[in-house]
């Protein structure tokens, strides 16, 4: 009875899932309005987490370009790499605490020449003493005998560590992964909306002719002529100046795929709509628990913190060791594996604290402490993720609701500015009326490129948030 009390005692608690209130749908996935594709398809529930295998998320938007850099991003970031690293690491943790599992087995083999002085022997002083050659071959054995739990509950945490490590690199893989999507996405709506405003310098270059045609037979003033040129002038630096942000989103890319900057140069695609997004299932709430590769880390993470509470407790009561040793020694090298030159050594050794200033009392609370720590990052770490996918959920409803509005837009102001264009042309409007329409037009157009160019970044955000895709099987870090 005494030793099963000392024994509960000193066991890590039983580990208790801690209590998270989930809703029973997400908010916005319920919105009457909310849509996901260009075609108007609703948000619509999908299968438990434990149903749905995560892989290959990018290839539901069937683009081999964002695939081969998806690809090679996953082959040389250096990010990943560290992450990578820190996986062996951690794999390696948790193989030297299972080591101490079993005996720990070695072997001794050694000579020595030594000579005592005559009074340590009982001699006088001055005594001649000879020297002496000692030559030893022994094999030795060890063994903690996990009375407490102290080995158990060490290798416990140690597994635990080693899978919040592992599930910390597939968090570091998904934000790659995504982090070169909407990358690549950002880019080719830079792409697009500086063909939209080549178009328009194009436009503005033809104004810019046709009023000097007509300025030099006198049809117009100076002033029509000079806003012409003013237009064509800004509507240029516009154009460089999106050729700067262009610049810094290929660099950042490269950086992504593990390149330098100078030798990565991204071919010019512009992203002409937005009907490739794919249809995403949002899934029920609490699949994020097991989906998102954060969350899975944190919890890890609570459960060696509760492990550990063991350890920190079985310091507190004895530990026993076993110890054995066999050989020989003599003092020929030659006769030490003669029967008469043997030797052995059997040992128990208990020892535990008797004073120690509160010192493993401490220790108990300082892991006690770190339990609660760890309860409250994973409890943070689930309201983040549900805030995180209603934020996207909401902003494709709200992108959604914005690119039909701006389509119809689109169509209204090509319309004004044709009419525009046609009064100008007969008379019957000034320069400033055309100018308004195709100003109004050319803003219009680039804010449609731009709401393209968010809804595919904001896809991929919804996908980060859910915690990857739904077609392949979940990656694994290679062990070697």
């Amino acid at each position: 009875m005494a030793a099963a009390v000392l024994l509960a005692a000193c066991a890590a608690p039983e580990f208790k899932q801690p209590q998270i209130e989930t809703p029973t749908a997400f908010k916005e996935a319920q919105t009457p309005a909310v849509q996901t594709a260009a075609d108007g398809t609703r948000w619509k529930q999908g299968v438990p987490a434990e149903r749905q295998a995560r892989g290959e998320w990018w290839l539901a938007f069937n683009d081999p370009a964002l695939t081969s850099l998806i690809s090679e991003a996953t082959q040389a970031n250096a990010n990943l790499a560290v992450a990578a690293a820190r996986v062996k690491q951690a794999r390696a943790i948790a193989g030297i605490a299972e080591a101490d599992r079993i005996p720990q087995v070695g072997v001794n083999v050694g000579g020595q020449r030594n000579r005592a002085s005559a009074v340590s022997l009982g001699l006088p002083n001055g005594a001649p003493v000879a020297a002496t050659n000692v030559y030893q071959a022994n094999l030795t054995a060890s063994y903690e005998v996990d009375l407490f739990g102290r080995v158990a509950s060490n290798v416990s945490a140690s597994r635990s560590d080693a899978l919040a490590v592992e599930a910390t690199y597939r968090s570091v893989l998904l934000s790659l992964q995504a982090d070169v999507a909407q990358t690549y996405f950002q880019l080719r709506a830079t792409d697009a909306e500086l063909a939209t405003l080549e178009q328009t310098v194009r436009l503005r270059e033809e104004s810019v002719h046709v009023n000097q045609r007509r300025y030099d037979l006198g049809d117009i003033g100076e002033f029509d002529l000079s806003r012409a040129r003013t237009e064509l002038s800004t509507t240029r630096a516009e154009a460089i100046g999106l050729q700067r942000q262009r610049a810094t989103s290929e660099h950042a890319l490269a950086v992504l795929l593990g390149k330098p900057a100078a030798s990565f140069t991204a071919t010019v695609n512009p992203l002409q709509d937005s009907g490739f997004l794919p249809v995403i299932p949002a899934g029920m709430p609490s699949s994020l628990l097991e989906r998102r590769p954060d969350i899975a880390s944190a919890q890890r993470t609570m459960e060696a913190s509760n492990a550990r509470i063991g350890v920190a407790k079985s310091a507190m009561f004895p530990a026993l060791t076993l110890n054995a040793s066999g050989g020989g020694a003599s003092d020929t090298f030659s006769d030490i594996f003669k029967w008469s030159s043997r030797s052995w050594l059997l040992g128990a050794l208990m020892s535990m604290p008797i004073i120690d200033g509160g010192r493993n009392k401490a220790a108990v609370s300082r892991s006690e402490a770190q339990l609660e720590e760890s309860v409250a990052t994973y409890r943070q770490s689930v309201l983040v993720a549900f805030a995180e996918v209603e934020d996207n959920l909401a902003g494709l409803r709200i992108l959604s609701g914005q690119t039909q509005q701006i389509d119809e837009a689109v169509v209204s102001a090509r319309r004004s500015a044709d009419l525009a264009q046609k009064l100008y042309d007969a008379g019957r409007s000034s320069y400033l009326d055309l100018l308004d329409a195709q100003r109004n037009l050319a803003s219009i157009e680039r804010n449609a490129v731009q709401l393209r160019g968010n809804r595919a970044v904001t896809t991929v955000a919804l996908i980060r948030a859910l915690g990857g895709g739904w077609g392949e099987t979940e990656p694994q870090v290679a062990a070697n």
